[in-house]
Order: structure tokens, then C-alpha cells, then sequence
């Protein structure tokens, strides 16, 4: 018997007893039928900080709706919908072996390659130099910018198309300038 994680619809993550002779793992997914159930994908390592080599994916990709499984799977099947609980089981050289949940975040992790945890570097961000901090005030709007091409003072509106306000009259246009009446009279 091994060990594999069960991952059901909500991607909540638990350990399953699994013997490789008799069980199917479609019943340990709470399928009654094998219908649609199969391999889908195996991620393989090089690394040597496994206990395994290889990790399979089986799952179903035909459902009903809301029964949708929500976990985030890595690539190359990050983008297909599985329904229903998803079986992940680990191999060596030698068949199938122990996964355990922590081994497979761990796994995950490295085939997502890596995640930054933000409270790590919020302290950093704080800390952080403010490199308008020394910019003279007349060159900054009122809000703390620097002035430049891109950011205008909000009173300053400019017509870039060189026209007057309101005019209508453009010599290649078929559009014509009416009064609209509000009033409910014909």
C-alpha cells in the first residue's frame, strides 16, 4: 500500500491509503464508475530532494456544472477543467511510492518555479528610498508627481485637436451638428 493525495473540488488536499494490487483509484476520487477517469499528465524531476521521480495526475475532464474542481494545477494542464476529486500518486524507478501532502506543495512549488511570499519583502518595501524625495516642489504637481509628458496637472486641460470648443464643422465629415430638442411636443 502507498500513500496518495486526494485533492477534491474545493482543493482541499488529503493522504489516502492506495493498494497498487487491488484498489482503482477512481473509487478513492468517490467516482462510482471508471467513466472518463484516467491518466491525464505526469510531472517528472531531476532533483534529487524527491523521494520520487515522477508524479501522475488522474482525473476526469467531463462533468456536471458546480462540480468543477477549483485547484490550481501546473503547467501543461493549468489550463484544462477537471471534475471532481483529483488523485496525484508518486513513482520511482522501482513503481509507485509514498506522496505526501507537504512533499507535493513542495513539488508544486518548484514546477510553478518558485512563489515570493510579500510578507517576506514587505519589510523591504517600507525601507525603500523615495526617489522623489529630493525633486524640487515646482517640478511635481500638486499630488506629488513629477512633471513630465505624461502626467498633467488636473486643472490643465489641453485640445489636441487644435479646433475650437463645440465646433462641429470638419471638411471630411459626413456628420452634421443638430439641436436636440428635450420637449415632449412633435
Amino acid at each position: 500500500m502507498v500513500n496518495l493525495v486526494i485533492i477534491d473540488k474545493t482543493g482541499e488536499m488529503k493522504v489516502c491509503k492506495y493498494n497498487v494490487d487491488k484498489d482503482e483509484i477512481y473509487k478513492k476520487c468517490k467516482f462510482k464508475k471508471p467513466d472518463n477517469f484516467e491518466h491525464r499528465h505526469t510531472w517528472t524531476t531531476k532533483k534529487d530532494k524527491y523521494s520520487f521521480n515522477s508524479v501522475s495526475l488522474y482525473a476526469r475532464d467531463t462533468g456536471k456544472a458546480n462540480t468543477e474542481n477549483k485547484y490550481d494545477l501546473p503547467p501543461p494542464v493549468d489550463n484544462i477543467l477537471y471534475f471532481g476529486c483529483i488523485a496525484l500518486l508518486a513513482h520511482d524507478n522501482n513503481g509507485e511510492v509514498d506522496l505526501s501532502v507537504e512533499e507535493w506543495e513542495i513539488f508544486y512549488e518548484d514546477l510553478f518555479g518558485g512563489f515570493e511570499n510579500l510578507a517576506n519583502t514587505a519589510k523591504e518595501d517600507e525601507e525603500e528610498e523615495d526617489e522623489l524625495e529630493n525633486v524640487p516642489k515646482e517640478l511635481k504637481t500638486k499630488s506629488g508627481y513629477l512633471k513630465d509628458d505624461f502626467v498633467v496637472e488636473d486643472n490643465l486641460v489641453e485640445d489636441v485637436s487644435g479646433s475650437d470648443e463645440g465646433s462641429w464643422e470638419d471638411e471630411t465629415s459626413e456628420l452634421d451638428y443638430e439641436e436636440y430638442s428635450y420637449s415632449d411636443e412633435d
